[in-house]
């Protein structure tokens, strides 16, 4: 009997572990992170999504989604295919799809989008381009 639960605990732990490794597998996460306490000087290039929480001095593309969170700054130029900015960007935005301002977002800089959500609060200092009139 002891070796029989031993057993059956077994399985179930292997079973926990493939199951998470599946839906590591099937989800679209997070590919890049940049750390709370993390500077980075350059550009940082993804294919995948890409969240901010520290400080980024250099240009930024992703193909996918980019997050800055509260508190990060990107000063730099940004290109996205759609992003949520909570922090602040100092540069341009070029974002090919959704682009969401929080109440707490800074963006100083021209922003080129083609759907625009800006929360009560969110502050932006530039031009705001969107495709639509010829």
């Amino acid at each position: 009997m002891i070796f029989q639960k031993s057993d059956s605990l077994e399985d179930e732990q292997i079973n926990s572990s493939i199951q998470d490794t599946q839906t590591m597998e099937s989800s679209d996460d997070v590919e890049t992170v940049v750390g709370p306490s993390v500077h980075v000087e350059g550009d940082l290039s993804s294919a995948g999504n890409i969240i901010v929480k520290g400080t980024v001095s250099g240009n930024v593309n992703t193909t996918k989604h980019l997050t800055v969170e509260k508190g990060a700054k990107i000063i730099a130029n940004v290109k996205a295919g759609s992003a949520s900015v909570s922090g602040e960007v100092k540069g341009n935005l070029k974002v090919k799809d959704s682009l969401e301002l929080t109440s707490t977002s800074k963006i100083l800089g021209d922003t080129n989008v083609k759907t625009l959500t800006v929360e009560p609060g969110a502050i932006i200092y530039g031009k705001v381009i969107m495709p639509g009139i010829e």
